[in-house]
């Protein structure tokens, strides 16, 4: 797409609404989608979006093909935290 194309016809943001989704909703997306992980997870110590921890990783990564663009702190039930 060329910068006159880019100007007139910016590109559609589908990430966004998910990513928003699923911060406001992110224990209930694990439990619909991944209740093994979900029952795995002390919930009585809330979770935390690492997304600064995240970039800095894929910037020091070699680039190529990514696939996550969300991480997310968590502690296990054993107190570890994941």
């Amino acid at each position: 797409m060329t910068d006159e194309e880019t100007a007139t016809n910016p590109p559609s943001d589908h990430d966004s609404p998910w990513k928003e989704a699923l911060e406001g909703w992110f224990p209930e997306f694990l439990a619909l989608l991944f209740p093994a992980v979900h029952t795995g997870i002390d919930w009585s110590r809330g979770h935390r979006f690492l997304d600064k921890e995240l970039q800095q990783i894929v910037r020091d990564a070699e680039t190529g093909r990514r696939y996550a663009d969300k991480l997310v702190g968590v502690h296990r039930l054993d107190g570890q935290p994941a």
